[in-house]
């Protein structure tokens, strides 16, 4: 989803408020995706704390980092979720805006996620999950229901059932 909207947000719909319905779906995904996956990051940070003999500077640091990215991803998730709600009342006027907002969140992502998830960089939060946790760890930090899956892969569907005709997706690399 993000590749694709990625993507939307490079070429622009250029006022076209035929893209409206595939914005507001990506909206709609990356609010549940990006809530699920900060609790994941959340439990993660917790369950390290659980497992770990000291908390010293490096643990605490790791924490730090975790909820400043957090921070950063909550405040231009929730401008982009705006823009969508303004795409829901007046397409044309909001166009702009979803896009500037979806630019910012995803230039967030690609700068501050790493591989996988806020806790995922390299060393830190990642390190220690690497070497505590058992499988019983991560499914906990999952903690996903047939519901909730049922759910994302909906909204996945719409994403590509809305993506625009137009859209110019890059090749596969």
């Amino acid at each position: 989803v993000r590749l694709k909207l990625s993507a939307a947000i490079d070429q622009t719909a250029s006022g076209n408020t035929d893209w409206a319905p595939f914005y507001i779906a990506v909206g709609d995904y990356m609010e549940l995706a990006m809530g699920r996956m900060r609790a994941q990051d959340l439990k993660m940070g917790e369950r390290v704390r659980e497992k770990i003999e000291t908390v010293d500077d490096n643990f605490t640091q790791s924490v730090s980092r975790l909820h400043d990215r957090l921070s950063g991803l909550e405040k231009r998730l929730n401008r982009m979720l705006a823009a969508r709600e303004s795409l829901r009342s007046d397409a044309a006027a909001a166009l702009n805006e979803f896009e500037d907002a979806a630019r910012d969140l995803t230039g967030y992502i690609l700068s501050n996620l790493g591989k996988g998830g806020l806790g995922h960089q390299e060393g830190g939060l990642n390190g220690l999950a690497a070497k505590l946790f058992g499988p019983e760890d991560w499914e906990y930090m999952a903690g996903i229901t047939d519901e909730d899956m049922a759910r994302e892969v909906a909204l996945f569907e719409k994403v590509n059932a809305t993506a625009p005709p137009d859209l110019e997706l890059p090749a596969a690399e």
